[in-house]
């Protein structure tokens, strides 16, 4: 009698969630699919055809239209180099798989970024931004001002009394201008400055009062 459970526990194949929510954007089929978890699975990545017929059980010519599909659409690769003992190998790169999964993840940060700095926005003003206003912080973050700061600059504006954007990018200017990259930059400026400073200057020198519209 066979015993199916020995028989399904030879061998497992696994692939990460984040990778194969980025495969669903290449609308792969079922055998390019196949032939990614093998190259992710495999220490030794040769292109092995009776190897990879043997354990994905399809047909040498479905394998061979796979790979070549995966090369055209840069997921995979053949990267020649020389084994230990100085003989030419062929070996699979997912380095194009994964430079995606990298960039889809940086994208995915800077959506998320762009969209705490928005609410926090929307909600200390209270009101939706406006196109304009919404061009003036992605402006910020292509001039790779960080969420800290721009978020930071905000706060100075509100405790100061303004909600203004005019006033929220001259604060970010001056911030840019002194060398400041985080909110500890700042609060360290802050404590150099003498204590009767402090008190009695500001430390940006704005008339906002006659400015209130961005």
């Amino acid at each position: 009698m066979l015993d199916y459970k020995n028989i399904l526990n030879v061998k497992h194949y696994v692939i990460s969630e984040v990778l194969v929510k980025e495969l669903v954007k290449y609308n792969l089929n079922l055998n390019e699919f196949l032939l990614i978890i093998y190259f992710y699975n495999e220490d030794n990545k040769i292109f092995n055809l009776s190897d990879i017929k043997e354990k994905l059980g399809i047909s040498e010519k479905d394998i061979l239209e796979a790979f070549n599909s995966l090369t055209v659409k840069k997921l995979i690769n053949i990267v020649v180099e020389n084994d230990n003992n100085g003989k030419i190998k062929e070996t699979i790169s997912l380095d194009g798989l994964y430079a995606n999964l990298t960039n889809s993840i940086k994208n995915e940060n800077k959506k998320e970024t762009k969209d705490n700095i928005f609410d926090a926005f929307e909600s200390e003003f209270n009101r939706k931004l406006s196109p304009i206003e919404y061009e003036i912080v992605n402006a910020w973050l292509d001039n790779n001002i960080s969420e800290e700061l721009i978020l930071g600059a905000l706060k100075e504006a509100i405790y100061n009394g303004v909600r203004n954007f005019r006033y929220i990018d001259k604060i970010i200017y001056e911030w840019g201008k002194n060398g400041f990259k985080t909110m500890e930059d700042v609060q360290n400026h802050l404590k150099q400055m003498p204590e009767k400073k402090q008190n009695k200057e500001e430390l940006f020198d704005y008339d906002w009062l006659d400015d209130n519209e961005v």
